[in-house]
């Protein structure tokens, strides 16, 4: 196995031409080891969004949602990774990363979130957007007519 990470800007290997017995984790700058993302409830009112805008105002704390459901994702290293992208605890490592596994992991993938909220800003417009109360009209005020219209 390659002891070296991959260099910077070089080609990756595609999934489909693993070698036979490859293992695609010596390809790899370890995406997985790179953030966590913790299932969280589904906010059902605007107090709950202040509560997320209070929490993505901390660095490095984003919200996603997949299919109807949420997650804090925390972009953090794990303090285990290696220079090389290996796991420095590897024979011990937590149950988590031992149950994931390279047939699922997101090596070759470049998607990208359909709903994230990553400013506090983006949390308050959508909350005004989703929690608005009966009656509340959430669009901008009519601006004033141009001088030479009036």
């Amino acid at each position: 196995m390659s002891s070296n990470p991959p260099a910077f800007g070089a080609k990756k290997i595609k999934r489909e031409n693993l070698p036979k017995g490859g293992n695609l984790c010596e390809y790899c700058t370890a995406k997985c080891c790179h953030y966590i993302a913790v299932p969280y409830e589904t906010p059902t009112e605007r107090a709950d969004m202040d509560y997320i805008r209070w929490i993505v105002l901390h660095n490095n704390c984003t919200f996603f949602r997949e299919d109807e459901d949420w997650y804090l994702l925390v972009h953090t290293v794990c303090e285990k990774l290696q220079d090389d992208y290996r796991c420095g605890v590897y024979e011990t490592r937590p149950q988590i990363c031992r149950d994931y596994t390279f047939d699922n992991c997101e090596y070759d993938e470049d998607w990208t979130y359909d709903f994230y909220l990553e400013t506090h800003e983006q949390v308050w417009e959508y909350a005004e957007a989703a929690f608005q109360e009966k009656g509340e009209d959430i669009r901008s005020r009519r601006p004033n007519p141009l001088a030479v219209l009036a």
